[in-house]
């Protein structure tokens, strides 16, 4: 049976992968220096093989190598399941067999398992789930309403879907050959709905894994500091029509979007919860943001993974952790580990040469500290503010990237050691508009000592949402205006000679939509202007 995990996710096909069964000092001395020229060859910083031959391929922890042998078979049963409103939804029950088509006697704990809108991958989730059935679980596949099988409207991530899905969770409880001890488990869309309906309680859900989930579906997927994101379009055109039309007629931050969130029920999030999390994933600002609103009860895990599962990409951390997790929390096992801290977290950089992976017991490491950097006038970033002055740029308004005069460029000085970035960063902007409006996209890169660039982390601000997202704030052109820019988190290390970059335009297309209006853009550099506000590790291999 196939142990493979699929990036099923929002903006992308899902598509399968073959599972591999296995996972400076901040006062570097800055100075200031001329400015740089604008990135132009801009790499994805995903780990190489010169990496993985470096660092061990999976944690040092008996949590990620745990392991016991398999004792059933598994037995497909397809199933319609009712929830309140009489509606049957479409699911297969998979469950311990003592033959492929003899269930085993007894009672097993549950796993409710991807539930998505995505049923043509439900044949392959009922692959997935068999490693859990062939150790002793039941597990349930379920499309959501409104897709494949299932009668309804799709509305990804409602209320609607939320109150399904916790209906699915207590039918499975309810079965005869359950134990009434529930787990859910999903990645991207399933990852959405495993953290959404632990928000909502249902009184048999004891823990959940949810991998490359959401905090807020508004902030990590549609809009992206207030402006819209297109690299969502095609997923709306193809999964849910409905929601190019519903989505944009809330463009701010409403009860609609409060119904789809997370963060809006923070303090309903108690359960045990598994983080699984990729520092090159989409929704990695929502994960860590869960972690740190909910420190005592969420495990994160964030390694050199792009969106899907860690099975098959580089540092797969197998499948023993999970096993492990539903042993302690299901099976009552306590001889089953969790994780030996809260936060397991890969090093990640463009050359290869990294700590590998780390375990802290808060994130940021509590040996993290924050380095406050200026934008100077002549294009440096330096811990000296310099004289005071401003720089500028044109809007554009294209979707290609922007040109020369379309943005601008800070530069440190080349590293004199390394440098960890080990958190989250923000930008305090002093900016003018010569338009009623504007946009804020800020990039950060590690530019290598040949001119070639690696991006490695974003934010984005819409200018009249620098105060909320529930309310629009007035822009007068040229009034200048304070913006806090969130820059989302990272772990990553910028070698010495290399030098950290920020990249200020108006467009960050399809993060976000080119819609700001014509015009330029000022921006206040040295004493009393704009800074970069960095979250810094010390290295601890020197």
């Amino acid at each position: 049976m196939s142990r493979s995990h699929p990036s099923t996710s929002p903006g992308t096909a899902p598509r399968r992968r073959r599972a591999v069964v296995g996972l400076i000092t901040a006062t570097a001395l800055l100075s200031p220096m001329p400015a740089v020229a604008a990135p132009v060859v801009t790499t994805p910083a995903t780990p190489t093989l010169s990496q993985k031959d470096r660092v061990p391929a999976e944690p040092d922890d008996p949590f990620f190598s745990y392991d016991r042998p398999a004792e059933y078979d598994v037995v497909r049963e397809d199933v319609r399941v009712p929830v309140r409103d009489g509606t049957e939804l479409a699911c297969q029950l998979y469950r311990p067999g003592t033959s492929p088509t003899d269930v085993a006697p007894g009672t097993f704990p549950g796993i409710v398992y991807e539930y998505t809108a995505y049923a043509r991958n439900a044949e392959q989730f009922g692959e997935e789930a068999g490693y859990f059935v062939e150790h002793g679980y039941n597990a349930l596949v379920c499309q959501a309403r409104g897709s494949g099988e299932s009668p309804g409207l799709l509305d990804p991530f409602s209320p609607q879907e939320q109150r399904d899905n916790y209906d699915v969770i207590e039918w499975l409880a309810q079965h005869p050959s359950s134990t009434g001890k529930i787990g859910q488990m999903g990645v991207s869309y399933g990852g959405h709905s495993t953290l959404l309906v632990a928000v909502n309680k249902p009184p048999h859900l004891e823990a959940i894994i949810p991998a490359n989930g959401i905090h807020d579906w508004y902030e990590n997927t549609i809009y992206h500091g207030g402006i819209y994101s297109p690299r969502i379009r095609s997923w709306q055109a193809s999964t849910a029509p409905s929601t190019l039309e519903t989505y944009a007629e809330h463009p701010l931050y409403d009860d609609f979007w409060r119904d789809r969130s997370v963060m809006s029920r923070w303090e309903n999030l108690t359960i045990p919860t598994l983080e699984i999390n990729g520092w090159y994933d989409r929704y990695r600002d929502g994960m860590v943001k869960n972690y740190q609103a909910r420190p005592e009860n969420v495990w994160l895990v964030s390694g050199p993974w792009e969106h899907g599962w860690p099975s098959g990409q580089p540092e797969d951390i197998g499948l023993g952790g999970y096993l492990a997790w539903w042993d302690h929390w299901l099976q009552d096992d306590q001889a089953a580990p969790l994780p030996a801290e809260h936060v397991t977290s890969y090093e990640i950089s463009s050359t290869g040469v990294s700590a590998g992976w780390q375990q802290f017991d808060q994130w940021p490491a509590d040996r993290a500290r924050e380095l406050t950097l200026h934008l100077r006038h002549d294009g440096s970033l330096s811990r000296g503010a310099g004289r005071p002055g401003e720089q500028g740029f044109t809007v554009n308004t294209e979707s290609t990237p922007p040109e020369p005069h379309e943005q601008l460029t800070f530069s440190t000085a080349p590293m004199r050691q390394d440098m960890v970035l080990a958190g989250d960063a923000t930008a305090d902007l002093r900016t003018s508009f010569t338009a009623a409006d504007g946009n804020i996209a800020l990039v950060l890169y590690d530019q290598a000592p040949d001119g070639t660039t690696t991006r490695v982390t974003e934010g984005w601000l819409k200018a009249s949402h620098r105060d909320t997202h529930t309310r629009l704030s007035p822009v007068e052109p040229g009034e200048t205006y304070d913006m806090g820019v969130h820059i989302w988190p990272t772990h990553y290390r910028i070698p010495a000679g290399h030098r950290l970059v920020l990249r200020v335009s108006s467009d960050d297309h399809p993060q976000i939509e080119s819609t700001a209006p014509d015009g330029d853009v000022t921006v206040k550099t040295g004493a009393r202007g704009s800074t970069l506000k960095l979250t810094v590790l010390h290295d601890t291999r020197r």
